[in-house]
């Protein structure tokens, strides 16, 4: 799979998000576990998790504990010591269906302590601030990131859901450490094309989140219809990895997470990185950024 940088690692240019193996609906244990084994087999080596990705009380770190467990079991070819599981704090689940938020820099540290213990390493590869807090200064937490920086509880730092004035603050606070920026982008949410544009300019990764959304009516702009279907059929792929190789090609910067829960959803997003859209064929996806 084609690589791409992230921090002081490579990773492959696609991920694999973990969120679905995890909250409502999801699958039971050996089909989840079947699906981190085919990303792993087909060149996947970013995992993204949150302590949050949990259905029931009580089940705090549910997908990271399930993560650990796949990769302990992983025998296959690809090598699992290459993967970078990348976590986040700073978002709760009760219990009942709803988000809230805690940007406590206390309660930050200590999410990301348990996450550790959780994921079974010395250090966490990638931990991210899930999602500001609006009763916390943004510094404030992003100051707990810092400090766990260097401490050594992990090893880079990203945030989550933030706009441009937030990343630019971050990437101060951090003293230029700020590795990656995780948002939701595709073609129905366009909104953080300008955190995009800003990762690129700062070389920090870019990480879209829900990156498939809108594809099922191919993302409306006014009157016009954004033709991925039309760009799947003539090449004989999925409208999935139309939408993921046209991400791609927005800049090398971007390296998107699809949810998965079953082994031939991941791998047919996996197989969006072989794919290179010609110049017409992106001229024709732009109308999805009102180009």
């Amino acid at each position: 799979m084609e690589q791409r940088k992230l921090g002081d690692r490579t990773v492959g240019a696609i991920g694999l998000g973990g969120m679905p193996m995890s909250i409502e609906g999801r699958p039971d244990e050996a089909r989840a576990i079947a699906t981190i084994h085919a990303a792993l087999d087909a060149g996947v080596t970013l995992i993204d998790t949150a302590d949050a990705y949990h259905l029931n009380p009580g089940e705090t770190g549910h997908n990271e504990a399930l993560i650990a467990r796949a990769l302990m079991a992983y025998s296959g070819p690809a090598d699992k010591t290459e993967v970078l599981v990348a976590t986040k704090s700073g978002s709760l689940r009760p219990g009942d269906g709803t988000w809230h938020q805690n940007g406590d820099p206390a309660y930050l540290k200590s999410a990301a302590k348990a996450s550790v213990q959780r994921l079974g390493v010395e250090a966490i590869g990638l931990h991210q601030f899930h999602r500001p807090d609006p009763r916390v200064p943004f510094a404030d937490s992003v100051g707990a990131f810092a400090e766990l920086l260097d401490e050594g509880v992990i090893q880079m730092a990203g945030i989550s859901n933030a706009d441009t004035a937030q990343i630019r603050e971050a990437h101060e606070i951090l003293d230029g450490r700020l590795v990656s920026v995780q948002n939701q982008f595709s073609p129905r949410f366009v909104s953080s094309y300008p955190e995009l544009e800003l990762c690129a300019e700062l070389g920090i990764a870019f990480l879209p989140w829900s990156p498939l959304g809108g594809i099922g009516r191919a993302g409306d702009v006014g009157t016009e219809h954004v033709p991925f279907q039309e760009v799947a059929d003539a090449r004989g792929i999925s409208p999935q990895q139309a939408v993921l190789a046209w991400e791609l090609a927005l800049s090398d910067v971007v390296i998107p997470i699809p949810g998965a829960s079953r082994p031939s959803s991941i791998l047919d997003s996996a197989g969006a990185a072989e794919i290179d859209l010609t110049e017409d064929e992106m001229a024709a996806l732009a109308v999805v950024l009102g180009d």
